[in-house]
């Protein structure tokens, strides 16, 4: 019993809850198990209570400065400093050196606010509190020290950016959609950056303000059929099928690439692979890495041999990628070059021994002896750069106020590029998931190893910035899946059940703030994805931050079942009908998300099936009864649930009736535009669905070609903008 008091005592420092109140509301306990695991997996020494403690003593010795203080602007500014009594304060003088490079100074005597070192506490002093935003270096010198204290002061506002037109109360709209499933008769077999331009352009001319993208982050060239967007290889780096070949500056100078690309043999295959239903990534891999390095080599040639401007430009951002680049380009070039000898290599964890960590000398060498390989991929990673700059240029050129908004994923997978590069950042011992909810009796384990909060904190936060950074650019928002993970995350030694878990908590003020400071130094707007289990300390911290809440309709029921007005969302929020782990509007309605889990084993029981058809059932009678009541329903629409199928008027009903609601923001699924059934995601399945896959079934030049599209988004339009002056 008192082995479990220290453990829990331990647990609680390294800010593991050893319980939690579960999705029915009871309160569960944490095994002293899964709390020696998850401390083991943090470094811990659990061999014996003595042992943890003395490995925990270690662990949270005080330090003289810390190593990170996070304010928000014209808060007072107090730093604390750890000294014994004996210590003179006369012998410490501080410097502040300001990321805008200018430099303060002055003696700890004339700035002391408080000492308690007497009762065993801190000595605090003051520093000036008109600090611009940003990243500061303070040191503490102490005389006959050689050495400096050191600590990253980082000032940040109180809020994220939100668009000038936004914080006027205007409500805009744009559809949300996974970039892949785009269909255009020029693309190849993928949607890729070019046809998200077209998009943009027939959305923009229809009045909407943005495009929302699935996460974009780089995945795995050597093995495409590896393709969840939520289980990227790096997040701070981009998807290279996504890439438009014949956009690239290259592609029109060279010769090779467009004799290769106009031969019938690929015309064909170019040909088949478009007309599938779902994207064969194996084929549109084939088909643009036999292309995509010509265009490199014709780069060599023309831009590198002679030092071009744009040559320039590429170096530039080579610098910029710095080791994150070089790492992930390394690693694409030598798992490709394992790949290509044996297709079974998945991942780094099935390297060769030696070629598993990236300080080895094999790796190293590999380095060396591969640097052509290697810079192609950094060439692809700027291609896929420029491009999806390109696109939210022309988005803003085209008059919309946000253009794109993008998605960061949770967390990435254990088998990609940033796991193998890892200095440390990550946990690699735990995946994160979800623990069981009513939607899922088994809970969730998404194999993603998290970030280390101590970590995060000995190091400035800096891997937190870099993603922040590598998110924000080329957008104007940026979703963060799973918000509530930067208050706590679910972790799960590796290799257990979801079921056996706990709660990690993170320094969630400290990120907020952070995140506040990207968001308006890139003048990108945040929406959390803030389903699920929601902690109540997390909703007031996430709206003062100035975080766009997200509504799904479907959701936003009432204790009898009741549908809640959208008239009643809050205004910092982002409504959406549906999202992509949910069925299409079609396939809600006609409940083929039951249908196809019954088909594929997802329920334990028939009774469980039974009472989900039922409850469907009250629900779709329910949405009727809101939305007629709110005077939104057509009236060809039956007003009987059990003989309305979904069809155009009731589909554009429930479009209209969330667009005339408060939330600023509103998010539809092209899908439901064009009448679809299948989803493009079933949670909680691998290979009993082809996620990630499913296209849409028209091209978009069909698709606004279609009088109903065309009728659907003027309608939204007008709503929004009645929305918009109903709110002044």
């Amino acid at each position: 019993m008192e082995h479990s008091n220290v453990l829990k005592q331990v647990a609680k420092q390294a800010g593991i809850a050893d319980s939690y109140t579960n999705a029915w509301g009871h309160n569960e306990v944490v095994s002293d198990d899964t709390l020696t695991r998850l401390l083991t997996a943090l470094g811990y020494d659990t061999g014996s209570e003595q042992t943890l403690l003395a490995s925990a003593d270690k662990k949270h010795q005080t330090p003289i400065l810390a190593a990170v203080k996070v304010v928000k602007k014209g808060e007072p500014i107090h730093i604390e400093l750890n000294l014994g009594q004996s210590a003179r304060v006369s012998d410490f003088s501080w410097q502040l050196e300001t990321e805008q490079g200018e430099v303060v100074e002055g003696y700890l005597q004339s700035q002391i606010v408080a000492d308690t070192r007497g009762d065993g506490g801190v000595l605090t002093f003051s520093l000036p509190n008109d600090l611009a935003l940003g990243y500061h270096k303070l040191q503490v010198l102490r005389r006959r020290r050689k050495s400096p204290y050191e600590m990253t002061l980082i000032v940040a506002p109180k809020a994220c950016y939100k668009q000038p037109s936004i914080e006027q109360g205007n409500k805009s709209w744009g559809p949300s959609v996974q970039l892949y499933t785009l269909k255009t008769e020029h693309n190849w077999g993928i949607g890729d950056f070019g046809d998200l331009k077209q998009l943009v352009a027939d959305i923009a001319v229809r009045g909407g303000d943005f495009v929302g993208l699935n996460p974009i982050h780089s995945l795995f060239p050597a093995n495409p059929e590896s393709a969840s967007p939520y289980s990227p290889s790096s997040r701070r780096w981009l998807n290279l099928l996504y890439i438009d070949v014949s956009a690239v500056p290259e592609f029109a100078l060279c010769f090779a690439a467009q004799e290769r690309v106009g031969s019938n043999e690929f015309q064909q295959a170019l040909h088949a692979v478009r007309a599938t239903e779902w994207v064969d990534y194996s084929e549109v891999s084939r088909l643009k890495m036999s292309v995509l390095p010509l265009l490199f080599t014709e780069f060599q040639q023309r831009h590198l041999a002679t030092n071009s401007q744009r040559a320039q430009d590429f170096a530039a951002f080579v610098a910029k990628g710095g080791n994150s680049l070089l790492h992930q380009a390394s690693f694409d070039a030598l798992h490709q070059q394992l790949h290509d000898k044996d297709a079974s290599v998945w991942g780094w964890q099935v390297f060769p021994a030696e070629l598993r960590d990236i300080n080895s000398d094999a790796v190293q060498a590999f380095m060396k002896q591969n640097q052509p390989a290697i810079q192609r991929y950094m060439y692809l990673q700027w291609i896929a750069d420029e491009q999806i700059a390109d696109v939210q240029k022309f988005a803003l050129a085209q008059g919309m106020n946000m253009g794109i908004y993008r998605d960061l994923a949770v967390g990435v997978a254990d088998s990609g590029a940033e796991v193998w590069a890892d200095d440390g950042s990550l946990c690699q011992d735990v995946s994160i998931g979800a623990p069981p909810d009513v939607l899922g009796p088994l809970g969730q384990n998404w194999g993603l190893p998290p970030l280390n909060p101590a970590q995060l904190k000995a190091t400035g936060y800096d891997a937190f910035i870099q993603l922040l950074r590598a998110n924000m650019q080329h957008c104007g928002a940026l979703r963060i899946d799973h918000v509530l993970g930067l208050l706590r995350l679910w972790w799960i030694p590796k290799g257990e059940n979801a079921t056996s878990g706990a709660y990690m908590y993170y320094p969630v003020q400290d990120m907020l703030s952070i995140l506040a400071l990207e968001s308006q130094r890139h003048q990108c707007t945040v929406i959390g994805e803030d389903l699920g289990t929601v902690p109540d300390e997390i909703v007031s911290l996430l709206s003062d931050a100035g975080i766009h809440s997200y509504k799904v309709f479907f959701f936003e029921t009432a204790e009898d079942g009741g549908y809640f007005s959208p008239a009643h969302y809050q205004p910092q929020s982002m409504a959406t009908l549906c999202t992509h782990d949910m069925p299409t509007l079609r396939g809600f309605w006609h409940c083929e998300d039951l249908k196809l889990g019954q088909t594929i084993g997802l329920y334990p029981d028939q009774a469980q099936l039974n009472g989900l058809f039922d409850d469907r059932s009250k629900s779709k009678q329910a949405i009727l009864n809101s939305v007629s009541w709110h005077g939104k329903l057509a009236e060809s629409v039956g007003r009987n649930a059990d003989y309305v199928p979904m069809d155009q008027a009731l589909s554009n009903s429930l479009q209209l009736h969330l667009a005339a609601g408060s939330s600023s923001l509103l998010s539809l699924q092209l899908e439901d535009w064009l009448a679809m059934d299948k989803p493009v995601n079933v949670p909680g399945t691998v290979d009993e669905y082809p996620n990630w896959r499913r296209k849409l079934s028209a091209t978009l030049d069909d698709m606004f070609s279609c009088p109903n599209v065309n009728y659907l988004t003027a309608e939204l339009t007008a709503a929004r903008a009645k929305a918009s002056a109903s709110n002044e």
